[in-house]
């Protein structure tokens, strides 16, 4: 059977590297996220800045938002 190009290219991406430990568990835990999220804090927000010009531009049909500023 011939290979295909892309094939031996899959072939070479998934065999290259440091082997992989033979335990399970040990490689879910490895695929976990971080338990930490870095998070910066600045004084400017532009997700509320950009919320604030567009409830000033539109009006709301059924007040479900309030008046908060």
């Amino acid at each position: 059977m011939l290979l295909t190009e892309a094939e031996e290219l899959l072939i070479q991406r998934l065999t290259e590297g440091d082997p992989e430990s033979s335990d399970p568990a040990e490689a879910a835990v490895r695929a976990l996220p971080p338990r930490w999220e870095i998070r910066i804090q600045t004084e400017y927000d532009p997700v509320a800045e950009e919320t604030k010009l567009y409830r000033s531009m539109a009006r709301e049909v059924d007040d479900r938002y309030g008046k908060d500023e």
